[in-house]
């Protein structure tokens, strides 16, 4: 008997156990009904939402359809699951609110014991969107692999195996981590999913150009070998098998997913009777001894830093990319997306080593609204501005701290897109240029920063300026970015002659000429605006204290 059973009080009969599972269908409707009466732009989200799923759901079933015959009908079904269980598995790391209904954590204080919870779980997941793509998946799937009577009726039960793993899976990740998800560390994931997204993006758009070659399809086929032995997939792939009257393959791969389905709900069983019995961790950290670091003494890494403003600075904006959600999710993406969008270019073959340059870019954005990540506490850093040289110590210590990965960052995406294409004659002018416009960035982002500043919402992953202000900061960021081009173009036009000029053998001039360009344009964009940030402090609080 299990801790939960030992202290929940009376057990609970049988028909108790299956009166369950129309209580929580119940509540997870009424609560759904409620949230949607709190708002109507919530309602006409979800009313949106709904209306685009069922229009893919019916695309992709009249698609699937459309293949049955294919010779790669299989191949496609098969990975299709593969990845819509992977999405399962994932997607509640990063919305963990998007069943808010679920969350096993609201129901600590009932006498619940795991076994009927999981049943009643189970059974109220499957109402939602969710669940109803996974279905039109599968059943399209199934009829376009299934070929004969034992197919089709390997079927009818791979259908519904594959939904109940896939809801199986989430139920079992989400309680494991029910309590990451409640803390800081997992609002970082749920801020991060935006990267998640845009680096999906890229590989879709990869692997779509690849797939539209003739003979795309084929080349998955090993892919497709390998995901038709793992749950939820092996379901549809045993449909296939026994359309190819391989039966006992059929019956293994269609017993991975039963077995699959019966470890996922044990492994559930033990994290929700975890879950529901022992402390909350965070409790019996607080509980104990306190390891707060004494002293003033920097260390590590940061012990390296100057003394003085420079270096108090440079540790707190870093400690901003290393703790504040928002702010760690704008350089994660950046990192990512500013590395990803030259490479793939290169490895299609479509695009140029100047493609680096976009690393540069997405970095030296990090660099706009620099007060904007300071919310309301603001105030701290103007009580300590007295005078335009102390805003421009400040400004220049910010650049500074960009400056510590932006720069090495560069040139290692330099170098990658280089390799890849092969063009090192090139690399010199790319790493040049990508300096020039770096210090351009740097320049209109300090005086962005002073001019157009504006509030980052803490309360919301995916809402990152204050209502009000989307226009400021739009002109914040795109006029900067115009700006920056405008101010580097010495460097662009330089580039430019060199290549039209024939005297590619010169580029390695751009890498000195931009990197001197860079640093004075940079300098002095912080320079002029060092003086405003000392007239606006208080325009400057209250833009970023409305969030």
């Amino acid at each position: 008997m299990s801790a939960l059973d030992a202290s929940a009080g009376p057990a609970v009969p049988a028909a108790g156990a299956q009166g369950l599972v129309p209580v929580f269908v119940r509540l997870k409707l009424s609560l759904l009904r409620n949230g949607l009466r709190q708002s109507s732009g919530r309602k006409a989200a979800y009313v949106s939402s709904l209306v685009v799923t069922l229009l893919l759901a019916a695309g992709q079933v009249a698609g699937l359809v459309l293949l049955r015959g294919h010779a790669q009908a299989q191949t496609l079904a098969v990975l299709l699951m593969g990845v819509m269980a992977l999405g399962w598995a994932v997607m509640p790391l990063f919305f963990p609110s998007g069943d808010e209904t679920l969350d096993p954590s609201r129901l600590v204080m009932l006498p619940l014991r795991p076994r009927p919870l999981i049943g009643a779980l189970l059974v109220s997941s499957l109402v939602g969107i969710g669940p109803l793509f996974t279905v039109a998946l599968a059943v399209g799937s199934v009829i376009a692999v299934a070929h004969g009577a034992v197919a089709v009726l390997i079927g009818v039960v791979a259908a519904p195996l594959s939904l109940l793993v896939c809801v199986a899976l989430a139920r079992w990740v989400t309680t494991a981590n029910a309590r990451l998800l409640t803390s800081r560390k997992g609002r970082d994931l749920a801020v991060l999913s935006g990267l998640v997204i845009a680096v999906g993006i890229q590989f879709v758009n990869f692997g779509t150009q690849r797939l539209s070659q003739a003979g795309g399809l084929s080349a998955l086929e090993p892919a497709a070998d390998v995901v038709g032995w793992l749950p939820a997939a092996s379901a549809l792939g045993a449909v296939g098998s026994a359309s190819d009257g391989s039966y006992g393959v059929a019956a293994g791969r269609l017993a991975v997913s039963v077995l699959a389905l019966g470890v996922l709900l044990w492994l559930w069983h033990r994290s929700l009777d975890r879950l529901m019995s022992q402390p909350d961790g965070s409790t019996v950290a607080a509980a104990g001894p306190s390891r707060r670091r004494s002293g003033t003494q920097r260390s590590g890494f940061f012990a390296l830093f100057p003394e003085g403003r420079t270096g108090t600075v440079m540790e707190r904006s870093l400690r901003y990319v290393a703790r504040d959600p928002k702010t760690k999710a704008a350089w994660v993406t950046a990192l990512a997306i500013g590395l990803i969008v030259p490479v793939l270019n290169a490895v299609q073959g479509v695009g140029s080593v100047y493609f680096a340059c976009f690393a540069a870019g997405m970095l030296g954005m990090q660099m706009y609204n620099q007060f904007g990540q300071d919310t309301s506490a603001f105030w701290m850093v103007a009580m300590t501005v007295s005078s335009a040289r102390d805003a421009y110590l400040e400004l220049r210590a910010r650049a500074l701290a960009l400056l510590l990965f932006i720069l090495p960052y560069t040139v290692l995406v330099s170098v990658v897109t280089a390799a890849v294409l092969g063009d090192w004659a090139a690399l010199p002018g790319v790493v040049g240029l990508s300096f020039a416009l770096l210090g351009g960035m740097l320049a209109t982002g300090a005086l962005a920063s002073a001019l157009f500043p504006y509030s980052i919402p803490q309360d919301g992953a995916f809402k990152n300026v204050a209502p009000g202000q989307v226009g400021i900061a739009w002109i914040s960021i795109f006029g900067g970015l115009l700006a920056s081009a405008l101010l580097s173009a010495p460097v662009i036009a330089l580039t430019i002659w060199l290549h039209l000029a024939g005297h590619q053998g010169s580029l390695w001039v751009l890498l000195p000429v931009g990197a001197a360009y860079g640093t004075f344009i940079g300098w002095l964009g912080v320079r002029l605006a060092a003086p405003r940030t000392a007239e606006r402090l208080p325009e400057i609080l209250a833009a970023v204290s409305k969030g």
